[in-house]
C-alpha cells in the first residue's frame, strides 16, 4: 500500500497528470449535473446520440487535417443537438426515434469518411478505437486545451446555477412551467447545448460510446440512495467526482485504458449506492 501511495506521489509531481485529473473531475461534475435532468426527462440517451455526432464531427476534422479538430466538433454537435430536440418535439418523430435517427446515421457515416479518406491516417483501427473508446489522449493534453475545459466548464456550472429553479420545474413538469409564463422550449435548448458541450469536452476521457456512463451512472445511483431533485443532485456530483477521480488515478497506476478504468468503477458505485438504498428503505 505504502509504494502504491508513493507511487501515486511520484506520477502527481507530472504535470500531464494533474492535467488529467483537473480535466477529469470538470468533465464528470458537469455530465452528473445534468445527467439528473436528463434521466428524469426520460432523455439520458441524448449524450450517446450527440457523441456519435461528435465522432461523425472529428472524422470530418480528420480529413480536412485540421490541427485543432475542437472548434468544428463543437459547432456540428451543437448544431445537431437543436435539431434533435427541434425533431424530438415533431409528432411524427419521437424523441427515442431522432435519437437513433441521428446517432446510427453519424456513427455510419462518419466511419465510411474514414475508410474512404484512410490515406490521411496511417492506423485507422487505432484512431477508431480511441476515438470509440477513449485513449491516452487525456494524458497529453496541452496548457490550452486544459484551460478551454476549465473556461467551458465554468460557463456549464454557471449557467447551471443561475437557472437551477428553472431547470427544475422545466424538469419535472413542462406543462406547468408554460402556464406560468416560463418558456420550457428555451431551457430544453440550453440544456440541449450544455450538454453537447459536455459530450465534446468529454471525448477525450472515456471516448463516444462510454460517454453516458458519466451522465447515468451518477444520477442513477444518487437516486437509489436520495429522494428529493437537491439531494439527488449533490450526491450524483460527488458520485460522478470521485468515480472520475479513482477512475484516472487506477488507470495511471495500473495502466488500463482511462474510460474504460472509469466506468467500471461508476459500476462499483451503482452497486455500493443500490445496496445502501436497499439497507435504507428496510
Amino acid at each position: 500500500m505504502t509504494e502504491i501511495f508513493n507511487n501515486l506521489i511520484l506520477y502527481l509531481q507530472y504535470p500531464f497528470v494533474r492535467y488529467a485529473l483537473i480535466v477529469g473531475v470538470l468533465i464528470a461534475l458537469c455530465s452528473s449535473l445534468l445527467g439528473v435532468t436528463l434521466v428524469l426527462k426520460r432523455f439520458s440517451f441524448i449524450g450517446d446520440g450527440l457523441s456519435h455526432v461528435a465522432f461523425g464531427a472529428m472524422a470530418i476534422a480528420a480529413i480536412l487535417n485540421m490541427t485543432n479538430d475542437m472548434p468544428l466538433v463543437l459547432l456540428i454537435t451543437i448544431i445537431c443537438a437543436i435539431l434533435l430536440l427541434r425533431t424530438g418535439q415533431n409528432t411524427k418523430i419521437k424523441g427515442d426515434a431522432a435519437i437513433a435517427m441521428i446517432s446510427v446515421a453519424s456513427l455510419a457515416i462518419g466511419y465510411l469518411l474514414m475508410n474512404i479518406f484512410s490515406t490521411s491516417s496511417s492506423n485507422l483501427s487505432g484512431d477508431v478505437c480511441s476515438t470509440l473508446f477513449g485513449s491516452t489522449s487525456i494524458l497529453t493534453l496541452t496548457n490550452t486545451e486544459v484551460w478551454l475545459c476549465v473556461i467551458l466548464s465554468i460557463i456549464v456550472l454557471t449557467v447551471f446555477t443561475l437557472f437551477y429553479n428553472k431547470i427544475f420545474i422545466v424538469t419535472f413538469d413542462e406543462d406547468f412551467a408554460t402556464a406560468t409564463g416560463t418558456k420550457a422550449s428555451i431551457y430544453n435548448l440550453m440544456i440541449a447545448v450544455i450538454i453537447a458541450v459536455i459530450i465534446v469536452l468529454a471525448m477525450n476521457l472515456v471516448g463516444s460510446l462510454l460517454i453516458s456512463a458519466l451522465v447515468i451512472f451518477p444520477a442513477l445511483s444518487a437516486m437509489r440512495v436520495f429522494r428529493s431533485f437537491k439531494s439527488v443532485t449533490i450526491c450524483s456530483a460527488i458520485f460522478g467526482v470521485v468515480c472520475s477521480l479513482l477512475g484516472i488515478i487506477i488507470s495511471i497506476l495500473v495502466g488500463t485504458p482511462v474510460g474504460s478504468t472509469i466506468v467500471a468503477v461508476d459500476i462499483a458505485g451503482f452497486i455500493i449506492l443500490f445496496i445502501a438504498g436497499q439497507i435504507k428503505k428496510r
